[in-house]
């Protein structure tokens, strides 16, 4: 009881000011329309400031289920090109596609172990074995070509990075039909080299670049980057230079394709070859 006979003698004038304040500032807003008016829309604003910063803060909380979401609403995409087939039980979807006479399986999954920066880069995805992730399936991102499974676990699968020395792929300008092997030089993670194209073929800056589907492991038409810039090389062919787009530093969700017919196509090649 001392310490608050204390207080309010070392402080009372202070407290006898912030209650005649109190008072006065009452007085003035209820009895001023104008000043009523400001106050009120004041504490709105400041109302609405905090319900945005909330609202900020859960959508930034949920970005990852968000983004799971758009992953599984993309592989849904893509599934329903063509007739659809769906199995039961089965993690995968099925693709009939009656222009290439093809069958393929989609499924996404989540990167969570990646490199860029080594000459051999690989990246780790959440899916394998028991979901019936297979070696040499394409993998593919929400904007191209990513790489291809190498290695699988139980439960994790370990692709090939197009940004990998080792990994080649059949690719061709989309203007024009003609193709030639992409391949990354180690240098740049945002640039690849298209060879063996002919310099009597018009290729222009900004051209599309996209599979052609000859591997037997990615689809024909999947976007792999545009034109950046180009150079005669070795007497008879260019030397391009392509912006990919797919950037491996954000990469996050991707496309597992597998082509149910790859085997059968492979083995029939194995007789002529």
């Amino acid at each position: 009881m001392r310490n608050l006979l204390n207080f309010l003698t070392r402080y009372n004038n202070l407290i006898i000011f912030l209650f005649l304040e109190g008072i006065a500032f009452y007085l003035l807003t209820t009895g001023n329309n104008y000043h009523n008016s400001r106050l009120l829309n004041s504490v709105r604003g400041m109302t609405r400031g905090i319900e945005a910063r909330i609202y900020n803060t859960t959508s930034y909380l949920s970005l990852h289920e968000i983004n799971e979401n758009l992953a599984a609403e993309n592989v849904a995409l893509k599934n329903s090109i063509g007739k659809l087939v769906r199995k039961e039980n089965s993690l995968f979807s099925t693709v009939n596609d009656s222009v290439n006479k093809q069958q393929y399986l989609h499924t996404s999954a989540e990167v969570i172990e990646n490199s860029i920066n080594r000459q051999k880069n690989f990246f780790t995805i959440n899916k394998g074995e028991s979901q019936g992730i297979k070696v040499d399936m394409a993998v593919i991102s929400a904007s191209g070509v990513a790489g291809v499974i190498v290695g699988c676990s139980k439960n994790y699968s370990v692709a090939m990075s197009l940004l990998n020395l080792d990994f080649k792929l059949s690719a061709r300008i989309k203007s024009n039909g003609y193709f030639g092997s992409l391949s990354w030089d180690g240098r740049d993670y945002r640039y690849a080299i298209l060879s063996e194209i002919p310099q009597h073929v018009i290729v222009n800056v900004g051209d599309t670049i996209e599979t052609t589907g000859y591997s037997a492991i990615f689809p024909e038409g999947v976007i792999v980057g545009t034109v950046r810039d180009y150079e005669k090389f070795g007497g008879d062919f260019y030397k391009i230079s392509i912006l990919l787009m797919t950037d491996f530093k954000k990469l996050h969700f991707v496309d597992v394709t597998g082509n149910m017919k790859k085997t059968e196509q492979l083995e029939l090649e194995k007789l002529f070859k």
